[in-house]
């Protein structure tokens, strides 16, 4: 029995390597993933493998499904990402749902639904004091109005979480993305995980019961907010590790399997040093996480900071690692849907997203200044 999760783990590991196959490189061009690929994933609760089992979930813990997590980062990014959304959403329901509202709304997240989390716009993006999105009372209805922006999966998604203002503070509702008054624009240009189903989403008038409105609002927006981001960051860290090691592994292939001047390239020792710097990001990156997923595990009080600092050593590594591995090799890799192309794209949006480098640097320096205080 002991041995039973590992087993689950690797069947899982397989499954994504078998449904993914060679396909990544076309799903990236067309910018779509197959609808029914992710319904099938979701409804084996795939993409939200730490939901509890009571809700139809896995009730992994967060190393397995990070484990997981970086597996599929190392095929597809843009999937990895769909994960990610979709567990940011049975996450967010967990923290702040009610306990009428858990197994309902999380359940049809392991039952093939997909769900995306909405909380940047234009102008609130780690400023989370200056949302505009308003949620408001209304009878026995709820009013939701504003523009998001940037939401991973919500080209896919049946359930929009949205967080917004409320009279009192904040608070994240659930939106049917198919709710009169609901506008999706895909975002058709996206720089990297071309396929992860970004866009835009516009809620202009929409009315929903008030049972909608999950239990846990009047909070403050960062509060709110940074329960969905701590899940983020933790699987962006370790998809981030996944891209390292994709590249990682490209890289060994062309070096051990090319020669130039009658030697290996992987040989030669300015190409080594690439390979080591590879090897390297990817251990700090993978100690990290470890590390994070541990903590989060644990119920640790530093399982926050500790996702900031796993985001931000796995996303720099895996920008500068891509960044490597094209240089490795060279224009075998620079076309679009090599994985190193895309890894390359890919990473650079993990920068970004779910926190700047900046913004998750910012907190480090505070978190240290504290911590020495």
């Amino acid at each position: 029995m002991a041995d039973a999760p590992h087993a689950a783990a690797s069947e899982a590991e397989e499954l994504f390597t078998e449904l993914v196959g060679d396909r990544a490189a076309e799903w990236d061009r067309t910018g779509e993933l197959p609808l029914s690929l992710l319904r099938d994933l979701g409804s084996r609760g795939l993409l939200c493998a730490q939901a509890p089992a009571a809700h139809g979930g896995l009730g992994w813990s967060s190393r397995r499904n990070g484990e997981l997590t970086a597996h599929v980062g190392a095929l597809c990014s843009s999937l990895r990402s769909v994960m990610t959304s979709q567990g940011m959403a049975a996450w967010t329901l967990r923290r702040l749902a009610g306990a009428d509202q858990q197994a309902p709304l999380t359940s049809r997240l392991t039952s093939g639904e997909l769900a995306a989390v909405a909380f940047t716009e234009a102008g609130a993006g780690s400023d989370l004091s200056a949302l505009r999105t308003r949620i408001a009372f209304d009878g026995d209805e709820i009013v939701v109005d504003g523009v998001k922006v940037w939401a991973t999966n919500a080209a896919y998604a049946d359930l929009l979480v949205v967080f917004g203002r409320t009279e009192e503070g904040a608070g994240a509702v659930v939106v049917p993305a198919s709710a009169p008054g609901v506008r999706i624009e895909r975002i058709a240009d996206a720089h990297g995980c071309r396929a992860a189903g970004h866009a835009n989403i516009h809620l202009d008038g929409v009315r929903l019961p008030a049972d909608a409105l999950l239990q846990g609002h009047d909070r403050t927006p960062a509060l709110l907010v940074t329960t969905a981001l701590s899940y983020g960051r933790m699987s962006v860290a370790w998809g981030s590790l996944g891209i390292l090691r994709g590249c990682l592994a490209a890289a060994v292939r062309h070096t051990s399997g090319r020669e130039q001047f009658g030697t290996r390239l992987s040989e030669h020792q300015l190409v080594a040093r690439h390979l080591a710097e590879l090897f390297i990001a990817e251990q700090h990156a993978a100690r990290a996480c470890e590390y994070a997923s541990a903590q989060w595990d644990e119920g640790s009080p530093d399982m926050v900071i500790a996702a900031v600092l796993a985001k931000h050593v796995a996303a720099t590594g895996a920008a500068r690692g891509a960044e490597r591995a094209v240089q490795v090799l060279a224009s075998a890799g620079a076309r679009d849907g090599h994985v190193v192309a895309r890894a390359h794209r890919d990473a650079k949006l993990m920068e970004i997203i779910e926190g700047s480098n900046e913004i998750c640097e910012l907190i480090l320096a505070r978190h240290a200044v504290s911590a020495a205080g």
